[in-house]
């Protein structure tokens, strides 16, 4: 059974920065493309970065120059490395992947920008 395990979120103070990781357990990862989306309670989830299976990557304009999405293909993991984070970033943050047709969500995890 195909999993997304998302990891590295928790409480990190204006300014900080976080790093997110996504392990898959996808025996096709490479030939995946990869997302990150966030939800914020009340809101709805939206795309906040992706990364294609050629590297190219893309982004959310309230994010650029701040977060960096990334992919090991050997390690199967998706990576958001979060800088400069501010109080509009806290979110619940899943990872997704698209593979042959197919989408998968993982369970999300939890940011909270906040002093």
């Amino acid at each position: 059974q195909v999993q997304l395990v998302e990891s590295g979120g928790g409480l990190v103070q204006p300014g900080g920065s976080l790093r997110l990781s996504c392990a898959a357990s996808l025996s096709s990862f490479s030939r995946a493309a990869m997302a990150w989306y966030r939800q914020a309670p009340g809101k709805q989830r939206e795309l906040v970065a992706t990364i294609a299976t050629n590297y190219v990557t893309h982004y959310v304009d309230s994010v650029k120059g701040r977060f960096t999405v990334s992919r090991d293909n050997t390690a199967n993991t998706l990576y958001l490395q979060m800088n400069s984070l501010k109080p509009e970033d806290t979110a619940v943050y899943y990872c997704n992947s698209v593979l042959f047709g197919l989408s998968r969500w993982g369970q999300g995890t939890q940011v909270t920008v906040s002093s």
